[in-house]
């Protein structure tokens, strides 16, 4: 969930880049071994129509057009939905180990399309700028992928003792998932903010549109 978010559009305008921060329940980021992974994450590309004849008139329109993201419009972003399958298996001493953990994502992205017929250089123009806001915004995509796999990693073999209806082991992962939100969304502004920096991708892309035919 990751969002450009959109600004005015003067003769050279700025933008800023923030992330949606999507709601996760079972995530925990932790040193740990790596697992193979045993499992895909499937995604999902969604679109919303702008219009225009120049690469202005577009910028325009995504403003005019682009979804709420939860903190305002955005010309694109990533979102993902994350469930888990936990197998909690109590023991014969009176613990309990979860001994399984398998995630089930979908990542989620969604950015604008132009309307066709545009002139040649208009539609290379656009081409070069939305190639590059999917280029962005699957980045934002693996490292959700990456953050699915240390939770695995973290969750699989997690036990506590005297824990016969494993609510120590459950209160054991939840207590270090408040983090895992606050640590992906850090390092996704941190992205974002390289991106969208004065020479940045994101900003480069934005003004050769504007700029362009």
């Amino acid at each position: 969930m990751t969002l450009i978010k959109r600004s005015p559009a003067p003769s050279r305008p700025k933008a800023l880049l923030v992330v949606l921060l999507a709601a996760l329940a079972g995530l925990a980021l932790l040193p740990a071994p790596a697992l193979s992974r045993d499992w895909q994450p499937s995604e999902r590309i969604e679109t919303y129509a702008v219009t225009g004849t120049t690469g202005i008139d577009l910028y325009r329109s995504i403003g005019e057009r682009a979804p709420s993201a939860g903190v305002g419009q955005a010309i694109a972003f990533t979102d993902f939905e994350l469930l888990w399958s936990r197998d909690y298996r109590p023991q014969p001493d009176g613990s309990c180990i979860l001994a399984s953990a398998r995630p089930s994502l979908t990542i989620i992205y969604r950015w604008p399309t132009a309307p066709s017929g545009l002139a040649p250089e208009v539609a290379a123009s656009w081409a070069r700028f939305i190639e590059g806001v999917e280029k962005h915004e699957r980045v934002h995509g693996d490292h959700v992928i990456e953050m699915t796999e240390k939770i695995q990693a973290f969750s699989t073999g997690l036990s506590a003792p005297a824990d016969a209806d494993c609510n120590k082991v459950r209160a054991k992962l939840q207590e270090f998932l408040a983090g895992m939100a606050a640590e992906r969304l850090n390092r996704a502004r941190t992205f974002d903010r390289a991106e969208m920096g004065n020479g940045g991708n994101v900003h480069q892309l934005i003004l050769a549109l504007v700029n362009g035919p």
